[in-house]
C-alpha cells in the first residue's frame, strides 16, 4: 500500500502522463519465509545492513539490476537517472500507452529483459525512485524455471527467440539499436 501511495505521488511529480519515463522501484528480495515489511526506507536499509534483505537477485543474477545504482539509492532523497545496461530488467512503472511486453518470451526467461530494452530504444528516461522499494519473497520455483533449468531444448528455444527480438529491433530502430547485439555479445 505505502508502494502504490509513493509511486502515485511520483506520477504526478515526474509528470509521467506527458513523458517518456519508466520509474524504477528498487527491488530486494529476503530468503526468510516470514518478514516484517519495513515501514519505512531507514528500515529497509537497516534490514539489508544486517542481512534480512539482499538486493534483488544478489546471490544468482546481480546483472538484472545492478544498473539501478543501490549504493546511489542508500543516500538518494531524490529521484535519479540511470542509464540502460545489457540484461537491465527492473520492476518499473510505466504510462498505460508504453510499449506491450513481447509475446515470444512466455514463461521463464527475458520477458522484462526484451521489454526495457524495447523502452529504451523508444527513449524512456530510466527515473530511479528513491524512497520506493519492493520485495521478493521466497517461494517455490515455478514450472517454468524447472524446465529452464532442467531442458537443453527450452534453453535453446530462448536463445533463438532472443536472437529472433535483437533482429527485429535492428530492423525497425536501424543503427540505434547495434547497442543492443553488440552489449548481448561482450
Amino acid at each position: 500500500y505505502l508502494l502504490f501511495l509513493f509511486a502515485r505521488k511520483s506520477v504526478i511529480q515526474l509528470d509521467l502522463a506527458n513523458t517518456k519515463k519508466a520509474l524504477i522501484v528498487p527491488a530486494f528480495e529476503t530468503l526468510r519465509y516470514r518478514l516484517s515489511f519495513p515501514k519505512s526506507k531507514a528500515e529497509l536499509l537497516s534490514m539489508l545492513d544486517m542481512g534480512t534483505l539482499f538486493t534483488f537477485r544478489y546471490h544468482v543474477w546481480t546483472k538484472g539490476h545492478a544498473p539501478t545504482n543501490f549504493a546511489k539509492w542508500r543516500t538518494a532523497t531524490t529521484p535519479y537517472r540511470v542509464e540502460w545496461e545489457a540484461d537491465f530488467e527492473p520492476y518499473v512503472v510505466v504510462r498505460k500507452d508504453c510499449p506491450e511486453y513481447d509475446r515470444r518470451f512466455v514463461g521463464f526467461g527475458w520477458n522484462k529483459v526484451a521489454h526495457i530494452m524495447e523502452l529504451d530504444a523508444q527513449e524512456y528516461e530510466f527515473t530511479v525512485l528513491p524512497n520506493a522499494y519492493m520485495i521478493h519473497m521466497p517461494h517455490a520455483p515455478s514450472f517454468d524455471i524447472t524446465k529452464f533449468r532442467s531442458n537443453k531444448q527450452y534453453r535453446i528455444c530462448l536463445k533463438t527467440l532472443k536472437e529472433e527480438f535483437q533482429q527485429d529491433m535492428s530492423r525497425h530502430y536501424g543503427f540505434a539499436a547495434l547497442k543492443y547485439l553488440t552489449a548481448e555479445n561482450n
